[in-house]
């Protein structure tokens, strides 16, 4: 299940061992599992996607990086 939320902040991820890569700000759709978020967005005709560790998104939720419509969903 995935929830809407908007990227307000700096929020990174890093792909594999690679650099770390900024998220732009805007909608994203959110799918969250115990371990990891998914985040996807749509900019123009450009689709991406990015995971990332579980704390570090609730981090960027605690400190308002990243917004949800509505509460946490954590998938099982």
């Amino acid at each position: 299940m995935t929830q809407s939320a908007k990227i307000v902040g700096k929020v990174e991820y890093r792909g594999g061992d690679g650099p770390a890569v900024e998220i732009r700000e805007g909608p994203v759709e959110v799918s969250i599992s115990v371990a990891d978020a998914t985040l996807s967005w749509v900019d123009e005709d450009v689709h991406g996607s990015a995971a990332m560790p579980i704390g570090d998104f609730r981090r960027y939720v605690k400190e308002g990086k990243i917004q949800l419509d509505g509460p946490l969903r954590v998938e099982a």
